[in-house]
Parts: structure tokens; C-alpha cells; sequence
């Protein structure tokens, strides 16, 4: 969604509050978060426009050999990073050897460039990518904002990038973008300030964007009615009618392509049994939830990606229906009850916590026990993220936005058994054989008939195995004053002010 935008003013200061702050703003990045902040300091070859298309950005145009397994990505000429180093085909090489070497252990190497063998420099501005395989999702991608370009003469100035947060680079990251990093005041503020030698026809209208972390969603809106903010993510839903008939705000709604959910750890008890997993879907009575704390914003899921991804099918899904959840979980061997723990963010997602706290009070009904766990945000990703043999996570919330359009970001990053956590993002540690094989073919699949066919079989067998207790689909819920003008809610979840103004 794109905000209005009328006379082109420059300028000012726009302030936006969000829930999380930022963990890292490097390659180690691993939630949206992170991606916001990032997309305006880094760029990345293509990008996803907000109506699905994929576009060039710091390339010009590719080309896929007829096997599918060579990419010829011709860049832009001209380009500096912030630090005055340029932008061409050896910078490129060494972020994408950075990206894919095991060595350096970032978390999305094997989602997003697993089957990438090597990097050739053909000239300055000709680089070629020779793939093990065919990889069909590869154009898709690279346009995640986590394979930005980051200047190689700055990562080694500002002492490297490490394992698992980037640190010390990650702190103050140099790319391409519109924006320059310039401040980041942990569980506070980042504040990005204008780029005068933006290399784009349009530039950069504000002097800076300021990300304020306000956790509490009341809080954001306080703030946004006070004029000490100028954009609010993830309004409550029951604060919109309210807000509407503020004549110095809007609130605005637009699609996402996020999925909430709870995990389940697969290898511990009780949810090592299908049928408990089972159970709990079906003893949470999802349409309420999205109906009374959610107020329609949200579909309730019927897959585990989102309608907007290419790839999604509607699958079976678990009505509420308490009497069914109690016979399996009698069949499995708890008709005395259960007690379980769950973990959970706040502030993270929209109404995170209440919803929560609803499938604790439904979850009872059945005689699931389940007490509430709540950590800050990178804390949280921290703990759930721990190996499997470390991790003592019996259940937690997560949402996953497959910012790609592909299903493969979604599918391969959450359901394949190569990306148990802390390789991957499997962090509930499931494994089928046949979900395992169905989403390699996918992978190298050219006729999209039959490899979107692919994804639907493995997402029947997923709904089926119940790894998960499948909530919904997000909408994004944005109060914005109405001065701001030019910004644009994405379908990805980033806030995109690279050329908004205030009207002052």
C-alpha cells in the first residue's frame, strides 16, 4: 500500500514506533525487524515491487542459461557505497561468497544460496552465478532484503562481521541506499539520515528517519495521537474505530504475506505425538480469536503460507471442535491432562499477547495446562533458536513472512530437515521423509504446473503432521498522521520511507 503523496516537499524528521527493535542490521539478520531498517542502508540486486513484480535495483538485467543453472546479472555502473568505495562486480563477489561460505554461519545461507557453487567476476560490471542444480526460486531470492550489498572496505573497517549477530559491523552497517546509517541506541531508537549522492533518478526527501521501539501497542498509539510519533505499526484493531475520526490521522490497512503461529518441539513430550498436536488445533477456536481480539484483520490460515505467495493451495484445515481434541488426546494417552509451557514475544506481532493468553483459556478447556512464557524480542529468538540437543522450548509463537513471493522461502526455511535451528529455521525440529524430497524437486522444477503441484502435496502432509498450531494470515494495521506523505506499507512487512515527506 501506498500512501498518498501530493507536493514533493523536503525535509523534516519522520519518526515511526514499532514493537521489536532490531537485533542486527547484517548479513545475521533474521526478522523483519531488522529487514525495515536494512532496506533503506542496503540495497539488493532486485526487489519485489508492492504489487508482486520483481524488478532490477543494482543490477541492470539477468539472464538464466537454458539449463537453469547459470545466471549472468549484469550492475549498474556509477555506484558508491556510503563510504565513497564503489559498487561493481568484485564487491558484489565478496558479498556472496561472504553470504554463502559455512564458515561464516549466516542463518539464511542455505535458504537463500544453498545450491550456489561459485561466483564469477566476468568484468567490472558482469558477474556469473554457476549453480550445483537448478534452483528456480533464485530470482525471487535475491530480492531478500537480507542479501543487501554492504561495502567490503567498511565490514573490514568496522572489524568484521561474527557470528551470530554480525557484530561489531552489524551495528553500523554501510551500503548503497538512500539513507546512511547514523545512530542506534539499543531497545530506543535507530536513526538513519539522508544520502545526498543517492545514485537513483529519485532522491530522498526527508533529512532522517528515526525507528522508535515502543513495545506496548497502547503506547504506540498514545504517542501517535500526541504527535511524538508519525507512524505506529501493528495498531491494536480495537483502537481503529477510535482512530478513524481523528482528522490528524489515518489508519491503513494493507495485506501481508506473514503467517502466525505457535511451533511445537517435535522431539520432546507431549508434542513428539501427532495426535496432541492435532488436538490442539483443534481445541483453539481460531475464527473467534481472529473475530473478537483481531476484529476481522486477519485470515484465519488454511496453509501454512499465506494467499498472497505464488505456490499457496488451500489444504485441510482443524475446525474447532473440543470433543475431537479430547478423544485424541485420551487416544494418546492424556485424558488426565497435560501441562505444557508455551513461549511467547509482546509487542512483536499484532495483539501477540492477547492471543496468547486466549489459547491458554481455550487450551484449558481441553486439559491442556499450558503456562505463559514471555521474553524481549531478541532475547526470545535467541533461546527458541538453540540447537537441538540444547533446546528445552516445548512450544512457541512465531510468524513468518515469506518476503520472497516464492514458496520456497516459506516451505524449504521452515520444513525441511536441513534447517533445524540453529542451521535453518526449523525450529520446531520436524522431519518427513516426503516433505523433505517434495521440496527438493520443487527446487529445481522448471514447468510451474507441476512444481506449484509439489508444494500443494507437501503442504497436505505438513497440515496433516500438525507441526504446528496454524493461527492466520496477518494484516498490517498502520496509524500514520496525516502529514506524512509517500510512505509505503509493502506486502513484506517493511516500512518503506526511502522517498516519503512531511507536509508541514
Amino acid at each position: 500500500m501506498v500512501l498518498p503523496s501530493f507536493a514533493q516537499q523536503t525535509g523534516g524528521t519522520l519518526i515511526i514506533g514499532r514493537g521489536a527493535d532490531s537485533v542486527t542490521l547484517s548479513f545475521y539478520a533474521s526478522a523483519a525487524p531488522d529487514a525495515e531498517v536494512m532496506g533503506h542502508v542496503v540495497e539488493t540486486l532486485f526487489r519485489l515491487t508492492p504489487d508482486g513484480k520483481i524488478e532490477p535495483l543494482l543490477a541492470e538485467s539477468q539472464r538464466l542459461s537454458a539449463d537453469a543453472k547459470t545466471m549472468t546479472i549484469r550492475l549498474r555502473r556509477g555506484i558508491r557505497f556510503h563510504d565513497g568505495t564503489a559498487f561493481d562486480a568484485a564487491a558484489l563477489k565478496w558479498n556472496l561468497d561472504f553470504f554463502r561460505n559455512p564458515a561464516n554461519a549466516v542463518p539464511f545461507r542455505a535458504i537463500l544460496l544453498g545450491e550456489l557453487s561459485d561466483v564469477t567476476v566476468v568484468d567490472s560490471n558482469t558477474v556469473q552465478l554457476s549453480l550445483a542444480r537448478p534452483f528456480v526460486p533464485l530470482l525471487s531470492h535475491l530480492t531478500h532484503n537480507f542479501l543487501g550489498i554492504h561495502s567490503p572496505a567498511a565490514v573490514e573497517r568496522g572489524g568484521g562481521m561474527r557470528p551470530p549477530t554480525g557484530e561489531p559491523y552489524g551495528r553500523a552497517p554501510v551500503g548503497t541506499g538512500p539513507f546512511k546509517f547514523k545512530e542506534w541506541v539499543r531497545g530506543d531508537r535507530i536513526v538513519l539520515e539522508r544520502n545526498p549522492d543517492y545514485w537513483g533518478s529519485e532522491k530522498p526527501r526527508l533529512d532522517q528517519i528515526v525507528f522508535r521501539t515502543i513495545p506496548d501497542s497502547g503506547a504506540r498509539v498514545l504517542a501517535l495521537e500526541a504527535g511524538q510519533i508519525h507512524v505506529a505499526r501493528a495498531i491494536p484493531p480495537r483502537e481503529t474505530s477510535r482512530l478513524a475520526v481523528n482528522r490528524a490521522l489515518r489508519v491503513d490497512r494493507a495485506p501481508s504475506v506473514r503467517t502466525i503461529f505457535f511451533g511445537f518441539n517435535v522431539t520432546k513430550k507431549p508434542f513428539d505425538d501427532v495426535r496432541v498436536r492435532q488436538a490442539v488445533n483443534y481445541a483453539v477456536n481460531k475464527r473467534a480469536i481472529a473475530q473478537t481480539i483481531l476484529g476481522g484483520a486477519v485470515r484465519v490460515s488454511d496453509a501454512p503460507i499465506s494467499p498472497g505467495v505464488w505456490g499457496y493451495a488451500q489444504t485441510m484445515t482443524y475446525p474447532y471442535d473440543l470433543q475431537k481434541a479430547k478423544q485424541l488426546l485420551a487416544e494418546a494417552g492424556y485424558s488426565s491432562g497435560i501441562s505444557v509451557t508455551i513461549h511467547h514475544p509482546t509487542g512483536r506481532y499484532l495483539e501477540d499477547a492477547p492471543i496468547a493468553a486466549a489459547i491458554q483459556a481455550q487450551l484449558r478447556e481441553a486439559g491442556i495446562n499450558m503456562r505463559l512464557a514471555t521474553l524481549e524480542w531478541a532475547t526470545y529468538l535467541a533461546f527458541t533458536g538453540r540447537p537441538v540437543d540444547q533446546n528445552e522450548v516445548q512450544a512457541y509463537m512465531l510468524g513468518w513472512g515469506t518476503v520472497t513471493g516464492d514458496a520456497d522461502y516459506g516451505l524449504f526455511s521452515l520444513f525441511h530437515s536441513s534447517q533445524w535451528t540453529p542451521a535453518g529455521f526449523n525450529r520446531g525440529f520436524y522431519k518427513n521423509p516426503q516433505v523433505d524430497a517434495l521440496l527438493e524437486q520443487a527446487r529445481g522444477e522448471t514447468d510451474a504446473t507441476k512444481r506449484a503441484a509439489m508444494y500443494k502435496q507437501a503442504m497436505d502432509i505438513i497440515m496433516k503432521d500438525a507441526p504446528w498450531l496454524f493461527l492466520h494470515s496477518e494484516s498490517q494495521l498502520t496509524g500514520v498522521r496525516r502529514e506524512v506523505q509517500g510512505l509505503i506499507v509493502h506486502v513484506t512487512e517493511r516500512m518503506m520511507a526511502h522517498f516519503a515527506s512531511l507536509n508541514r
